[in-house]
């Protein structure tokens, strides 16, 4: 199933192989490279998927999930959280947050595509 999918990661070659990966599976996929814009391109994109890195610049990813959770348009939204750190600790933290999934980094092609089929009930 195609989906639109938003990623929220400040890291270019990781939002280059996401783009890649998630394309190839015929995924149409928007990205934002830091928190200042994700609200304004959910907006704008209206995703079916966000993938979002937790160690963000101006906002955690933390923080923007729970405010995604908040608002009526966007709290069904499934949302896979992607952070450096590793661990049954940040994986609660995530998902308290409203991470939908989790995964640690570093993130390989059949780990992301994986978790996108599950969020989208695959």
């Amino acid at each position: 199933m195609a989906a639109r999918i938003l990623v929220v990661e400040d890291d270019l070659l990781n939002r280059m192989f996401y783009n890649e990966v998630l394309g190839a599976c015929g995924h149409e996929v928007a990205m934002v490279a830091d928190g200042a814009g994700v609200m304004r391109e959910v907006e704008r994109f209206k995703p079916d998927l966000i993938t979002m890195d937790i160690q963000l610049p101006h906002v955690s990813g933390l923080t923007l999930i729970d405010t995604l959770r908040r608002r009526h348009e966007t709290r069904d939204i499934p949302i896979i959280a992607i952070t450096a750190f590793a661990g049954r600790e940040e994986e609660a933290r995530c998902r308290a947050a409203g991470a939908s999934n989790y995964l640690a980094k570093p993130v390989t092609m059949d780990r992301l595509k994986n978790a996108v089929d599950a969020a989208l009930g695959g």
